[in-house]
């Protein structure tokens, strides 16, 4: 597995898995039919934030993340992040070595600590991967995820310093 920074040719690989996993509606707080333009608009960045890959031995774009500051201005020492594995590979390990890379590139990159700003809870395979790796939840939002099958949810804010 190797990491690297995300280029306009990674799109339509990042796009195949993306789609789907904001489709699905349970674990991210986009709408579910988003437009590719808006996907590629939201997750794609340029410096200083940062879109990265995640690259199979095959070759294969398998996850991504992208950071970026937080809040503008004063709030930008601050990073915000977020990732996605390709469901076909859950399981693999690939999301915590994501996360621990993106984590050490956030660190280079300057910021001090990492925020999340909408881990939905009944996301329990992320939210123990994020905790596993230091994050705390700062507090829960009550109701504020409309879960397709749960009903309303909470979203986690979760914070760790760099």
């Amino acid at each position: 597995m190797r990491f690297r920074d995300a280029t306009a040719e990674d799109w339509p690989h990042i796009w195949r898995f993306l789609r789907r996993i904001v489709a699905d509606g349970t674990t991210f707080t986009w709408e579910p039919d988003v437009s590719e333009a808006t996907a590629r608009a939201r997750w794609m960045h340029e410096p200083p934030a940062r879109t990265i890959v995640a690259i199979d031995d095959a070759g294969r774009v398998v996850g991504t993340s992208e950071t970026h500051p937080n809040q503008p201005g004063p709030g930008s020492h601050i990073a915000n992040a977020g990732f996605m594995v390709d469901s076909d590979r859950a399981g693999a390990g690939i999301g915590r070595r994501l996360a621990e890379y993106t984590i050490e590139q956030a660190r280079a990159d300057g910021y001090r600590a990492m925020q999340f700003n909408a881990v939905v809870e009944t996301n329990t395979r992320a939210v123990e991967l994020w905790r596993s790796l230091g994050f705390s939840i700062l507090t829960t939002v009550p109701e504020a995820f409309h879960h397709p099958e749960k009903g309303y949810v909470g979203l986690h804010l979760m914070y760790q310093r760099l």
